[in-house]
């Protein structure tokens, strides 16, 4: 244990060193480390919202918007189902919580429910099994009635999901914006938790991650106008869309789109080359330039409507086929509200809109006292602890006390290089950690003066110490090693800060106290013995 060949010390000293290099921009402003030569670290600690300030919002989805557009496509499918099966009906409406569907002749009840139970789907996967089905069809209460209703078990699978979705957008959406670690989580069924560290303009932020940017591509309908609909009765399936196009307030459009905005794969604010207005040119994948393209060639001399989140944007007449997959969307766009419009549409259309239910700014004054307070207990932590560990253990505690210091830089030096977000709760693991490693020398140390008063040698106490000591170490820093795993895997936040913090001190920890501190003693005793007096063990 006491053995180190050459090629471990200079491992050893570069490992510590290369912490050193790591952590060091950190304690310097960013102006000062950017003077700084190329070839030094440079990278530095990013600051969460607690310590930086920032924004916080808390949103809420919107479960029966959510059911409704559910619905929707329930309808259709239905309706397509009996199509395909050529049973007549005579309406397919929403009512409530489920579809009502009245056949031309009551006798082919039986046969449209045959048909129906086919859309049922399973809930649950192959490895662990269903858990129940989409959708219960039963007949109704009059003759050629039949009610298609999802079950409550498919609608919280589909709030998961897009609370699922809904995150993975206002991530795409956020980092769009140039933040670091932004902090976007869920929170329950369907809420989401979105921090922003040093981003304190809500507004935008609101604007940017609060709109749904559902993005489609409709059919005008070819004689009726809205006006006109609304007097009598709007065709089946169409639907009246308000609009901001000159002269229209209201257009009357195919309900299902000819192209979703789901096969929409990129957006880019642009300027039209013509009149040096704002645009957004879009891109479709291989399934949305083929429908559009068919549209298109289909339908020369007809407009079409662009619609975002139910609002016509603009309904242009298609001069000629459109086939190359790509187009640009005109409007009454500011360069900025291009801008965040095309980031939207990139990051994806939200499930549903999302609503705000907290809303709140932490200013950087208050980052910058918790920090000052955080660096204060650290300090006094630090040097009691260092005053404590020599006191008692003499010359072996100022061996465990530079032990210390490394680890300190080791920590700061790793979590620069993984890109860790330091969080107030972070500066407690790290407090926590130097507390931790302290522990592993004493026990260290209490177990050389066991093996000394016990009879043994200088040499050979040191050398059981470490070696017998390891197992307790080794055990306890596992079971918090196992701690911080499951904050990490279930917390979210600060106590993934914590967690994360906890879990790269129990390395260094590990590696200080028992391989750093090891090595001193070995050259305090390689040196003790070259003197050829009797060694007296200074703990």
């Amino acid at each position: 244990m006491l053995l180190f060949s050459r090629w471990k010390i200079l491992a050893i000293v570069l490992t510590c060193l290369a912490g050193i290099a790591f952590s060091i921009p950190n304690f310097f402003a960013k102006e000062t480390v950017a003077s700084w030569p190329s070839w030094l670290p440079k990278k530095q600690l990013s600051l969460g919202l607690d310590l930086k300030g920032g924004a916080h919002l808390l949103l809420a989805m919107d479960a029966n918007e959510l059911r409704k557009d559910w619905l929707q496509n329930i309808r259709e499918d239905v309706r397509k189902q009996l199509r395909d099966a050529k049973i007549g009906f005579t309406a397919i409406g929403v009512t409530g919580t489920g579809i009502q569907v009245t056949l031309l002749k009551p006798e082919e009840t039986d046969k449209a429910e045959t048909e129906l139970k086919k859309l049922i789907q399973p809930i649950g996967n192959a490895i662990l099994g269903s858990s129940g089905t989409t959708l219960k069809v039963e007949t109704g209460t009059t003759p050629g009635q039949i009610i298609v209703t999802p079950t409550e078990q498919a609608f919280n699978e589909r709030l998961s999901s897009a609370a699922g979705a809904a995150v993975e957008t206002v991530n795409r959406r956020v980092n769009a914006l140039g933040t670091t670690e932004p902090n976007i989580v869920r929170q329950g069924a369907d809420r989401i938790l979105v921090q922003v560290p040093g981003f304190d303009d809500t507004k935008s932020l609101k604007e940017l991650i609060g709109k749904t940017a559902k993005l489609t591509f409709h059919d005008v309908h070819p004689q009726i106008r809205a006006d006109e609909a609304q007097a009598t009765r709007v065709p089946l399936g169409y639907k009246i869309y308000p609009s901001d196009t000159p002269g229209e307030s209201a257009l009357v459009l195919r309900e299902v789109p000819v192209v979703p905005g789901d096969d929409l794969v990129d957006a880019q604010p642009g300027f039209d080359h013509r009149t040096n207005e704002p645009i957004i040119s879009f891109r479709f994948n291989q399934a949305g330039a083929r429908k559009f393209g068919t549209f298109t060639k289909d339908n020369v001399g007809r407009p079409f409507a662009i619609v975002l989140d139910n609002k016509v944007l603009s309904a242009p007449v298609i001069r000629e086929a459109i086939l190359g997959g790509s187009g640009q969307i005109s409007g009454s766009f500011t360069v900025e509200t291009a801008n965040q419009l095309a980031i939207q549409l990139r990051s994806g259309a939200l499930p549903t809109p999302l609503t705000v239910i907290e809303e709140r700014t932490v200013g950087p004054s208050l980052g910058a006292d918790s920090i000052t307070a955080g660096v204060r207990a650290g300090i006094i932590g630090g040097l009691a602890t260092l005053i404590m560990t020599i006191t008692v253990y003499g010359t072996f505690g100022v061996y465990a006390v530079i032990g210390l210091i490394l680890n300190g830089f080791l920590i700061v030096g790793l979590m620069t290089a993984v890109g860790s977000t330091l969080t107030l709760p972070g500066i407690a693991g790290l407090v926590l950690t130097i507390g931790m490693a302290v522990d592993a020398n004493v026990l260290i140390f209490e177990r050389i003066r066991e093996e000394l008063r016990a009879g043994k040698s200088a040499i050979a106490s040191i050398d059981a110490g470490f070696t017998r000591a390891m197992v307790t170490i080794a055990d306890s820093q596992l079971t918090t090693l196992v701690a911080a795993f499951i904050m990490f895997w279930l917390g979210s936040g600060p106590i993934r800060g914590f967690a994360v913090t906890l879990t790269i001190g129990i390395f260094t920890s590990v590696f200080t106290a028992v391989t750093v501190t090891r090595l001193l003693i070995a050259l305090w005793l390689r040196n003790a013995k070259s003197g050829k007096a009797k060694i007296s063990v200074p703990v």
